[in-house]
């Protein structure tokens, strides 16, 4: 997603630094200016400096955009702390939750940049930060936009002048970009869309048809709206872009990292072997345990997202999970937890 978005910048008329947290890794790009594997044909446009100095990330930067997978957020943000500017918005574009304190990813960049905690741990309301903290979100298959294929994004934050201010800056012919002030929403569908997405997968994986895959993307809305909920997002936001948008585009695209890993695991493949020939990182992997333990803590009933963490880690049949969610007590279709 950083290449994808280093493309979008400059066709803006922006200048872009890409800073990476492995010296080899950069030089590789600096060489050929694309990663071959995960965006063949994508090249990062030459004006675009690639540098994996610390003391190089940030210099004279207006806007810092974050693309670090979530459960690598805090330790990267940790080594870049001193060299970061203040009073620059950064614009997050990671899709999880943090496993061990179940924190969103604006939530990690705030919680490493305030140097504090709150008394609760799994909450990081009331920090007090001095960067403007902003999530860019939606149905965004990066080889797609790397082919300059139209795409559109939602940009959530609570200051609406930075939000239009992202707004303008990614904006280009072939991508457009939303506002919409509820991050805790835009993050929390961005995370959960992608165990539904390895649900569907695994669906694939059986040949379980697009009957059921209709119901599964359907219902998954409906759980993943009741945790938002519960946590104070707007329903609304489930209904858009970033919720409705993102969820079908993940859930059908072969391209998509996390129905890609759940369709390996419906043909019988274990979850070690799949993740263990990955070249990028299937974030609803971890986030379905992250899901899960927020499920109880909110409790909030999550059925789809159980019988995911049920194949992953207990070792499941996902047809045995398949038959359980289809058999479970009747009830009607809306008006219940």
């Amino acid at each position: 997603m950083a290449t994808v978005c280093s493309i979008l910048l400059t066709q803006g008329g922006h200048g872009v630094t890409m800073w990476g947290a492995m010296e080899a890794s950069i030089e590789r790009l600096q060489q050929n200016r694309e990663q071959p594997r995960l965006l063949p044909g994508a090249r990062i446009p030459p004006t675009v400096l690639l540098t994996a100095r610390d003391t190089e990330c940030f210099r004279d930067a207006t806007m810092i955009l974050s693309a670090i997978p979530t459960q690598y957020m805090r330790g990267v943000w940790k080594r870049l702390l001193p060299h970061i500017p203040k009073n620059v918005p950064i614009i997050s574009v990671a899709k999880g939750i943090e496993m061990d304190t179940l924190m969103r990813p604006t939530q990690i960049i705030a919680d490493v940049l305030s140097g504090e905690r709150t008394a609760d741990s799994f909450e990081t309301r009331g920090l007090k930060c001095d960067w403007n903290l902003c999530a860019l979100s939606g149905p965004n298959i990066a080889a797609e936009l790397a082919k300059y294929l139209p795409g559109t994004a939602v940009a959530a934050t609570e200051d609406q002048q930075i939000a239009k201010r992202v707004q303008e800056t990614f904006a280009t012919e072939w991508f457009r970009v939303y506002t919409n002030t509820d991050k805790i929403g835009v993050e929390l569908a961005g995370a959960t869309k992608n165990v539904i997405a390895l649900a569907a997968g695994m669906l694939d994986g059986l040949a379980a048809g697009n009957n059921s895959k209709a119901a599964l993307v359907t219902r998954g809305l409906v759980e993943i709206t009741r945790l938002g909920v519960a946590m104070g997002a707007k329903e609304s936001t489930f209904q858009g872009l970033a919720g409705l948008g993102d969820l079908m585009t993940t859930c059908v695209s072969p391209e998509g990292r996390n129905r890609a890993v759940g369709e390996q695991i419906g043909k019988g493949r274990k979850l070690a072997d799949v993740l263990a020939k990955m070249e990028s990182v299937a974030e609803g992997v971890p986030t379905t345990k992250a899901v899960v333990e927020l499920s109880r803590k909110y409790n909030v009933e999550m059925p789809i997202t159980q019988a995911v963490y049920e194949i992953l880690f207990n070792g499941k049949d996902p047809i045995h999970a398949l038959t359980d969610l289809m058999t479970r007590d009747p009830k009607a279709e809306h008006g219940h937890r």
